[in-house]
């Protein structure tokens, strides 16, 4: 099918002038008058330019929406030349380039008695519908007018500072940057959302990256110090078959709790490296030097004694990021570190092996897989090819509460096999399924696991039904229009179906989320809105030996509650410019355990099911239930666009009540407020 292609269309010059300007005339419009030249010479452009311009094919097969800003003259000897052309396809800009070369002399712009260059820009607009047709927006485009000086440097520092955006690598995940890629891959046909990281060469033909970034650079910044504060890396290096960046970055913040302690703070300092060889290799380190003194509540879980999760030979653990040694009297030093090696040998396939994190799914919480716990070693294989896309991910996960069989001194080891098929059945509809199996022994992952394509849960049933762990799931996500999707999660641990109706059977172990969300919201540009519900209930996720437990690093692989609880979460985000901001509110109730008996109440995954209260009664946040409540609100403001560094200011208010206390979740309200500068690397999930 032809496709049709309307483009919103504004030319306008870079420069203005007095009343003695003309603009350059076409022939067509040598009978004019005076007054009417601009529009004619408007109007004769474009109709030219599109009848000649042909939409390159790959602009078709990647789906891609956005525009090709184009910068063109006309000499004083009247001859059309193109200045550049701002579009991630080579095949967009060729053609423009072309399309330009058959246009004939015309007689030039005009200023007090003698022919000038005049110059103008044209944008291109590339929006396409369901039916494969050009939607029309008949909205009025705003171009900000800015010299064509500053247009042409900020070109200039782009290309030579964004090296990553044509690159394999990850763009790291935060759900507050992830939101433009998400809406760009939502309008767009035949993508996948779930599986995140994205790369950025997933990202490339549905968002320009750079043309977004590249607004926020600042030409005027001559200096050493200016360019590295507000424009580029801290060092970079590019050559014809490779190129490198590396940053010094910083997570600094001071904040006050309503505790008694003076002040609360984080000081990270954050070497980040990145690179391309070749078209196929692609790296990323970034190692982290911490100290830390979190809100009260936050100090009580970093410093829990439960044997079950506090790791040996340390002094707590902090939430997402691993475990600490003590700083000074009542600080925590932490390091971490995060890195991995990718290789794309085609357009279709990628293999990644790391230390880091993975997420799967489309809400803000994920049951199958979610990045809560510390970064963990992996090998990750994704497949993007016609409707599917195919990830597998193995991971060799530490469990620090617990000793290796044979060294004591050694943290004992599990590994995670998983896979996820995403399947785009329609346009509309995305379904997911997901199957993971967890081993442990001294002896390494099982060679069988190894096979992207098996069925897991037969291989663990045939190695031996206490030898390890299996978990399956369902994702779902429906597009109800171009602003709106409907997003959801099944896992089932186990399920008697011998029982069925009895749903109070301990066996019934299941977890569910809702979703919905809701792009540009109310037609307001950059206004997101999320709503989402997650349910598991008791002992989902557990197992009778922990050490098989769905966890990594004494917390959940998948929610940060893990389970036996349901949770509400409302979210909104906005952004303008270089400001951003966030609100969020989070109601729920979870049972936990009584301190003072040994039984699993369903809630601690690291508790062994086999302690569990009963076999049936089973009731949603049985136990010490909680009622959990959480409002929380950010504002950033955006300094270098390199490397993703912003000024924040948070304020939440947490209120927890149990009914009975617990050490490491102390009941009460805390109202937490903290500012800084950070770059924006990952998500920390404080919101338990």
């Amino acid at each position: 099918m032809i496709k049709k292609y309307i483009f919103l269309v504004l030319l306008f010059p870079s420069i203005y002038f007095a009343q003695e300007e003309k603009y350059p005339v076409f022939d067509a419009c040598k009978d004019v008058e005076v007054q009417s030249l601009k529009d004619c010479f408007y109007a004769q452009t474009k109709e030219l330019f599109f009848a000649e311009f042909k939409t390159p094919a790959i602009a078709n097969e990647e789906g891609f929406i956005g525009s090709a800003n184009t910068i063109f003259a006309v000499t004083a000897e009247g001859e059309f030349k193109l200045i550049y052309v701002d579009t991630p396809f080579d095949e967009i800009r060729d053609e423009v380039k072309r399309a330009f070369k058959v246009f004939s002399k015309i007689t030039p712009a005009w200023y007090n008695d003698h022919a000038i260059e005049m110059k103008f820009e044209l944008p291109i607009k590339f929006p396409l519908t369901d039916d494969g047709d050009v939607f029309v927006d008949n909205t009025v485009l705003e171009i900000k007018k800015e010299s064509l000086i500053d247009v042409v440097a900020k070109k200039r520092i782009a290309d030579s500072t964004f090296l990553e955006h044509s690159s394999k690598l990850n763009i790291p995940f935060t759900h507050r940057s992830y939101v433009d890629y998400e809406f760009a891959l939502h309008k767009a046909k035949g993508t996948h959302t779930a599986s995140k990281p994205y790369s950025y060469d997933d990202i490339k033909p549905y968002y320009d990256l750079t043309k977004e970034k590249k607004k926020f650079l600042k030409p005027n910044k001559d200096t050493w110090l200016g360019k590295k504060v507000w424009n580029e890396h801290l060092v970079q290096v590019k050559k014809d078959d490779y190129w490198l960046t590396v940053d010094l970055l910083f997570d600094l913040q001071i904040g006050k709790d309503n505790s008694d302690v003076d002040y609360t703070f984080n000081n990270s300092r954050i070497i980040n490296v990145n690179g391309e060889i070749g078209n196929n290799f692609s790296f990323s380190t970034t190692y982290a030097e911490s100290q830390g003194r979190f809100a009260e509540y936050v100090n009580s879980f970093v410093t829990n004694n439960a044997a079950n999760v506090r790791p040996q030979n340390s002094e707590g653990l902090v939430p997402g990021r691993g475990k600490t040694k003590g700083f000074k009297e009542d600080s925590h030093d932490y390091p971490v570190a995060e890195g991995y090696l990718a290789y794309t040998p085609n357009k279709y396939m990628q293999f990644q092996f790391g230390n880091g994190k993975n997420f799967i799914g489309d809400g803000y919480r994920s049951f199958i897989l979610s990045d809560v716990s510390s970064p963990t070693t992996y090998l990750k294989m994704k497949l993007d090819i016609w409707k599917i896309q195919y990830t597998n991910i193995w991971m060799w996960n530490t469990e620090p509460s617990l000793s290796s069989v044979s060294d004591p001194n050694e943290h004992a080891r599990k590994y995670v096999a998983a896979h996820y098929l995403s399947v785009n059945v329609t346009d509309k509809l995305n379904l997911g399924f997901f199957e993971t199996a967890i081993s442990a022994g001294e002896n390494g992952i099982d060679a069988g696991f190894l096979n992207p394509l098996i069925f897991y849960r037969s291989l663990e049933f045939n190695r031996g039904e206490d030898s390890g762990n299996a978990i399956i799931g369902l994702t779902g996500k429906y597009k109800l229009n171009n602003n709106v999707s409907l997003y959801s999660q099944l896992v089932i641990d186990e399920f008697s179906v011998g029982n069925f109706s009895d749903m109070s059977d301990w066996k019934h172990k299941f977890a569910y989320q809702l979703g919905v969300k809701y792009f540009d919201a109310f037609k307001v540009d950059n206004l997101f809105l999320q709503l989402e519900y997650n349910r598991a209930r008791p002992y989902t996720f557990a197992h009778k030996s922990p050490i098989l437990n769905y966890g990594n690093y004494s917390q959940p692989l998948g929610h940060l509650w893990g389970a036996n609880f349901w949770e509400a979460i409302a979210i909104a985000r906005y952004k303008k410019d270089r400001w951003s901001g966030s609100a969020k509110i989070i109601v729920g109730k979870k049972g936990f355990d009584l301190e003072d008996q040994a039984i699993s109440y369903g809630g601690d995954i690291y508790q062994s099911y086999n302690d569990r209260l009963s076999d049936t009664g089973i009731e949603l946040a049985q136990g010490n239930a909680a009622n959990i409540f959480i409002a929380d609100v950010q504002a950033n403001y955006l300094i270098n666009p390199s490397t993703n560094t912003n000024l924040f200011a948070g304020l939440s208010y947490r209120n927890f009540s149990s009914d009975s206390d617990l050490t490491s979740y102390p009941s009460g309200s805390n109202v937490w407020f903290s500012v800084g500068v950070r770059a924006d690397l990952f998500n920390w999930y404080f919101d338990f």
